[in-house]
């Protein structure tokens, strides 16, 4: 489908900074391995098939030279830095735009060496424990963090020391949980700097600096109804301040069973907080006080009357009001609110309404213009995602910002003097993948839209401090990244940065995935996905299909950029070819593309899903598509199993872990994002439990009994269901274990069901011959998703600001 018109645009790739050992002997490895003999090459699912499975990570290692990730800006300066790999590892480099000279970062391996001794542990200068790092005292030293340490490394002197001014993961005994924190309990100091204000048995109390007098400002506060450290703002006048008074909903505990801890030999037992769909929430109270006055002043609730979570109060500059954000439980009102300090009047300054949803985990944005006059605010009311320019007086719409069949995926700066915007969207280039990203800017009246990106690719884009220039980086699936330094006025390149090189790699026989279009459901809208032949491919055989399945609604998740090796790559080489696929009902394109999600889990996209691979399998008669499989982890896990439940006569074998199995029993900031409130039959509906008992073909289930994303009952529940229904199945239940997949040990069992129930074939007997496998590839990807719920969550809600 795609060309390699930039690859070859920008002529041969620079000599690398660094030393170039073993790139020609891993390339003979990697040929090796991929270079079976004609009979081997026929069979499927053999011990050199795993064998060569196994090999495939470390064997394509260090292939791919000078391919650069995106750049790091240095401050106040026109240099910035960049990692590339290089073979054996990757180098850090330092591009000066005035001369166009690159250069190492630092010294490897002195720093190497320095951090090395330390930290009293071995590293290397190709292999450095750190992707990171940001320059200090005058680009003498880097600050980086290496397994939860601050280091200051001088990059003159060459030695490093703890930064004892770095905050690390936690304390002695580690992180408090939210609002427990040292931090969060310390008392609020007035802008003036003359008063301080705490908690004090449930009530808001101040005092004078210094003082150990202090006098309250409230009195209703009490065990059930109580007001909270974390919550309190002072106005900029020091005169006013704000805080939530909470009163707890119903606080939900999920219990654990360590059966295996490693410091004992009994089990242990805990609990967590874990709010689920349909539970009472707090009902938190915007409260005013005025310490001159003496006055305390709740805010009318009337337009926050059921929230499922308020924002932090923010103080208009001038202490005329606090400004939040409401989100409705339900989430299909959205309201931003300013309080008048003097008379306790609600306002909305925007008000967002969707007969759906309104995604506010990923697509709400909002920048206040000169201290609420004028409000830029993100929406999909047109049905795709834009920018509009709002009046903060009259909370009318003045204008829209971005309009047109494509999306706006986030906004990077705004310029008020210049009235200007940068932001992202994706979907601009009708010729170009709808999903790849490239930049803009455009005036707040609408005018003015200028493209900074055009190369067939997704982009990554990082402009100086004073956005004259800019460094562009962009792959494909199918290449290497590309970066070049451009100057901001007319897009024009001023230099190429690096430019990653493939070569070597693709002299093995390995071949980039393949991306294929289809129509979905309606017959107009196109369905992209990738497709992953093993490295001896015949086409003149017949190979079962499996699918990597992940369908959440809060991203798309097929590839787009390059990558040499991912565990899809690992699982074909068995015999089958692996496919990704982004259905109807995932994010990142239109609003009714989006909208077939909404309580309406089950779906998954089944229906694109299947047309597409009845499109593959038109076109390429080795696709046999009588043996399609699917796996795939927590929402991809209840994909997966639903592949069976929902649609039996074309998904036959499916691998299921950490499943979130019934929307009820998972999160409930996801869950009710998608599915709606109140809990109703549509709950049911989507049910991998109520329809446990219309399960055919071959199931694999995996769950980890510590599990604290998802809820490990999910998956116990569907087992109970399973067997009252006499339904055959296999289980893992694997100690200790989190939210994963099982890592190596569930890639195992995962890719022997497969090759057991989709070739015919009996894996080897691993207790004979152990296979040598690398860590799992599939809690990649989850483990960043877990971060990024976790940061989205205050007290087991999603905060809204």
């Amino acid at each position: 489908m795609y060309d390699s018109v930039e690859h070859r645009a920008y002529g041969s790739p620079p000599e690398p900074l660094s030393r170039m050992p073993l790139l020609y002997s891993r390339a003979l490895v990697l040929g090796a391995l991929l270079m079976v003999p004609a009979s081997s090459a026929l069979s499927q699912g053999t011990l050199a098939d795993y064998r060569r499975s196994e090999g495939l990570r470390t064997a394509t290692n260090g292939l791919v030279v000078n391919a650069p990730e995106a750049a790091t800006w240095i401050a106040a300066s026109d240099r910035f830095w960049y990692r590339r790999s290089v073979t054996g590892g990757s180098e850090f480099v330092l591009f000066e735009v005035a001369s166009g000279q690159k250069r190492p970062a630092f010294d490897h391996d002195k720093l190497a060496g320095a951090l090395s001794s330390a930290a009293n542990k071995k590293y290397s200068a190709l292999t450095l424990p750190f992707t990171t790092f940001t320059f200090t005292d005058s680009a003498r030293a880097i600050a980086v963090t290496v397994d939860s340490v601050a280091w200051r490394c001088g990059v003159i002197t060459y030695s490093c020391s703890r930064d004892a001014t770095a905050s690390g993961r936690g304390g002695r005994g580690g992180g408090a949980p939210s609002g427990t924190s040292a931090a969060n309990q310390a008392p609020r100091l007035a802008p003036d700097g003359k008063t301080e204000a705490f908690i004090k048995n449930f009530n808001i109390a101040v005092r004078p600096v210094g003082s150990a007098r202090d006098s309250l400002l409230s009195t209703d506060g009490s065990e059930g109804n109580a007001y909270t450290m974390q919550s309190i703002v002072w106005a900029p006048d020091s005169r006013h301040l704000a805080a939530y008074r909470v009163k707890p909903g119903y606080r939900r505990m999920v219990r654990y069973v360590e059966s295996s801890p490693t410091d004992q030999l009994q089990p242990k037992t805990f609990e967590t907080f874990y709010a689920k769909p349909g539970d009472a929430l707090d009902v938190q109270q915007p409260v005013i006080f005025d310490l001159v006055a003496h006055k305390e002043l709740a805010l009318d609730a009337t337009l926050f009357p059921n929230a499922y979570a308020m924002s932090r109060l923010e103080w208009r500059r001038d202490s005329r009001a606090v400004v939040f954000e409401y989100n409705e439980r339900g989430h299909q009102l959205f309201r931003v609110l300013e309080g008048d300090a003097t008379t306790g009047a609600v306002r909305a300054a925007i008000e967002e309404r969707m007969p759906t949803f309104f995604e506010y985990s990923a697509k709400k944005y909002r920048f206040d213009i000169d201290d609420g006059r004028e409000t830029i605010w993100m929406s999909e009311r047109d049905g795709w995602n834009h920018l509009y320019l709002y009046d903060g007086a009259t909370g009318r719409v003045k204008n829209q910002i971005t309009k047109g069949s494509w999306v706006v995926r986030g906004v990077d700066s705004v310029d008020v003097a210049k009235r200007q915007l940068w932001f992202r969207a994706s979907g601009m280039n009708p010729r170009q993948d709808p999903y790849f990203i490239h930049y803009y800017r455009i005036n707040f009246d609408g005018t003015g839209l200028t493209a900074f990106t055009d190369a067939d690719g997704t982009h990554t884009v990082r402009f100086s401090g004073d956005h004259q220039t800019y460094v562009d980086t962009w792959s494909r699936v199918d290449l290497a990244p590309v970066s070049v330094l451009r100057r901001t006025s007319d897009r024009s390149v001023i230099a190429e940065v690096d430019h990653g090189d493939a070569a070597e790699l693709t002299k093995t026989g390995w071949r980039a995935p393949e991306v294929f279009v289809a129509k979905g459901r309606d017959r107009t809208t196109d369905i992209y996905g990738v497709i992953i032949r093993p490295s001896n491919f015949d086409p003149t055989k017949k190979y079962p299909v499996v699918e990597n399945i992940y369908a959440g609604p809060q991203d798309s998740f097929v590839p787009k950029t390059f990558a040499a090796y991912n565990g899809m790559y690992a699982l074909a080489e068995l015999g089958f070819i692996v496919v990704q696929i982004d259905g109807m009902g995932t994010s990142n394109r239109s609003k009714a593309f989006h909208d077939v999600a909404w309580k309406n889990l089950g779906d998954a996209g089944f229906p694109d899903r299947i047309l597409w691979h009845q499109a593959v399998a038109a076109k390429y008669a080795y696709y046999d598509i009588t043996r399609v499989g699917v796996y795939g982890t927590s929402a991809g896990g209840q994909n997966s199993l639903g592949a069976l439940l929902f649609h039996p006569e074309f998904y036959k074998v499916a691998f299921s872990a950490a499943g979130c199995h019934d929307n009820r029993m998972d999160k409930i900031w996801w869950n009710e994002q998608w599915m709606g409130w109140p809990i109703g039959p549509q709950y049911a509906a989507s049910s991998n439990v109520d329809n446990a008992h219309k399960l055919e073909g071959k199931l694999l289930l995996v769950v980890g009994e510590l599990d604290n994303n998802v809820d490990p009952s999910s998956t116990f529940q569907v087992v109970n269901a399973l067997i009252k229904a006499n339904k055959m199945f296999d289980l893992l239940v694997i100690p200790g274990a989190g939210h994963t997949s099982g890592g190596a040990y569930g890639d195992r069992k995962r890719n022997d069901f497969f090759v057991h129930h989709l070739l015919g074939v009996e894996a080897p007997d691993w207790n004979a011959v152990p296979l040598r496998i690398g860590p799992g590839d599939d809690d990649d990807a989850l483990g960043s998703w877990d971060a990024l719920w976790a940061n989205w969550m205050v007290g087991g809600q999603p905060f809204a600001g």
